[in-house]
């Protein structure tokens, strides 16, 4: 596992988390999709500090270019922040515990491998390279927003809570809880379009529902 980090000194949770999580680590003293240094990396980690705007605006271009699975290190103050930020694989509140970091490096770079594909009406889904088309058109998913769906269209009809889909999905305890799962739905319903969105159901005081 290569992991790209900006900025080159970490604090030292990240550090120690990246050390306990077996990850060759390589500096990224730019955020700029250009740099190979990123782009041979099989993750961006990425410290917010004291200029979040500025990480953030980056950080969207890199995601555009090269699609690459982004963990963010933030306070609570940049929550609201990241709201809007589409390509933000993870994140991770300071101080950083390296143990939960190497649990989401783990998340985020080792897959079970899948040999089929999955599918519902016109939607498709190839696990091998975490594709997605509508009527055989491409569309352009996050990894989580992915991970969300292939799990509601491989488990339809049972209504899930917000905790449990995180549980399934991200597969830890999330810090910001059922806003995050909100989120990913909202924009989830935004990619599939005025026509498909209601594939998936809101289930009142309860959570979500597929198919």
């Amino acid at each position: 596992m290569i992991v790209a980090v900006h900025p080159a000194e970490s604090s030292e949770g990240v550090a120690d988390g990246l050390a306990l999580g077996g990850a060759t680590v390589t500096a990224a003293p730019d955020l700029v999709p250009e740099d190979r240094r990123i782009n041979d990396s099989d993750l961006l980690l990425v410290e917010l500090g004291d200029q979040p705007m500025r990480r953030l605006r980056e950080l969207s271009r890199i995601v555009e270019s090269i699609g690459l699975p982004v963990i963010v290190v933030a306070s609570v103050e940049h929550l609201l922040l990241m709201e809007g930020v589409a390509g933000i694989s993870d994140f991770l509140m300071t101080p950083v515990d390296p143990l939960e970091l190497r649990l989401r490096l783990q998340r985020l770079t080792i897959t079970e491998p899948v040999d089929h594909l999955v599918e519902f009406k016109d939607l498709e889904l190839n696990p091998l390279n975490y594709q997605a088309s509508l009527a055989g058109d491409p569309l352009d998913l996050t990894f989580m927003e992915y991970e969300l769906l292939r799990f509601m269209v491989d488990n339809p009809v049972r209504v899930w809570s917000r905790e449990q889909l995180l549980s399934k999905v991200w597969g830890y305890e999330y810090y910001g809880g059922a806003r995050t799962v909100d989120v990913h739905i909202r924009r989830l319903r935004a990619k599939l379009g005025e026509e498909r969105s209601s594939w998936i159901t809101t289930v009142r005081s309860v959570g979500y529902r597929f198919g």
